[in-house]
């Protein structure tokens, strides 16, 4: 079973008939499918002096688990819907593994892509990153990770070959989650920006309870960001419910159990020194899990909700 690269950096317990041809249509089960079967029928069977193994494989969100230890969970909380591997070998050199991920939208791949956002920023794809013999990116609805066994000097070059070669074979760039654009600018730390709607991923970034008491989950949809101002930092999540009542009940709940001590204006100084509230406008939650002032929480709360005319 493989050795994920994510599984040094997390041990997580997570509890459709068109086919795309340069651009996706409606979608149902039968077209995800198809779509990898189009990119597959094009990815390069060479790179540099690197020749492709027979055969590729398949997984789907059941059998990932026979492929990848400890991660397949995170691939699932994003709906993936199957995965390509592809094993590439050359004469005195590491193997190179190109994974493909179909995670069935746009919004799922970058929510996928930013779980891991260490390393050197490359033109490849959408927002590629390459660490130590591993790069990744994501375009379109696809993840892609790309790595050598063993880093040397030919094996770099042919990872960052790869990559270029599988970016230019999706025509299509993907759409950010609508979401990111609700964050405040001011401040914002790019790389800390994380898409998700699973409780776990939310508490491996930031620990907020073993209970999903933000009732986090397939309907909904989180963006998790951290800010810098003047010196101060702070810890921003939002969450978008398909209904107010929903939402309401989300922080009702994220009072009682998170921060039971608040003051009636809803702040609260924590153990850590840190200020935290939340707040609610029709179906989307506010929360400063952590904030070193309270006027920054104030100030970021406000420009996730402006004033409203005649309020």
């Amino acid at each position: 079973m493989k050795e994920f690269p994510w599984t040094r950096l997390l041990l997580l317990s997570l509890a459709a008939s068109a086919v795309w041809c340069g651009s996706l249509l409606l979608m149902n089960p039968r077209s995800f499918a198809a779509s990898l079967d189009v990119l597959h029928a094009v990815l390069p069977e060479r790179i540099e002096a690197w020749s492709a193994v027979p055969e590729d494989r398949l997984f789907d969100d059941q059998t990932i688990f026979e492929y990848i230890n400890g991660a397949g969970e995170v691939y699932r909380a994003y709906n993936m819907k199957r995965c390509l591997s592809r094993r590439y070998s050359a004469p005195g050199q590491p193997d190179i593994v190109l994974d493909v991920f179909d995670m069935g939208s746009s919004a799922d791949a970058f929510g996928v892509f930013t779980h891991d956002r260490d390393g050197e920023a490359l033109p490849i794809g959408q927002g590629a990153l390459y660490r130590p013999g591993w790069l990744s990116f994501w375009k379109d609805r696809f993840f892609i990770s790309i790595y050598a066994q063993e880093e040397t000097e030919p094996a770099v070059k042919a990872v960052k070959a790869l990559g270029i070669r599988v970016a230019d074979s999706i025509p299509s760039e993907g759409t950010l989650p609508a979401m990111i654009a609700t964050l405040p600018a001011g401040g914002l730390v790019d790389r800390s920006v994380r898409y998700l709607h699973h409780p776990v991923v939310l508490n491996y970034h930031y620990y907020v309870s073993d209970e999903n008491i933000l009732q986090i989950g397939p309907r909904t949809e989180a963006v998790l960001a951290d800010y810098e101002r003047g010196g101060e930092r702070a810890l921003l999540l939002l969450v978008s419910y398909p209904d107010a009542s929903m939402a309401q009940e989300a922080l009702t709940r994220f009072f009682s159990l998170f921060l039971p001590d608040a003051a009636e204006d809803g702040f609260a100084l924590m153990e850590n020194k840190k200020w935290s509230t939340a707040t609610r406008r029709n179906d989307m939650l506010a929360v400063l899990l952590e904030s070193d002032s309270r006027r920054l929480a104030e100030d970021l709360l406000a420009e996730v909700y402006p004033p409203q005319e005649g309020s």
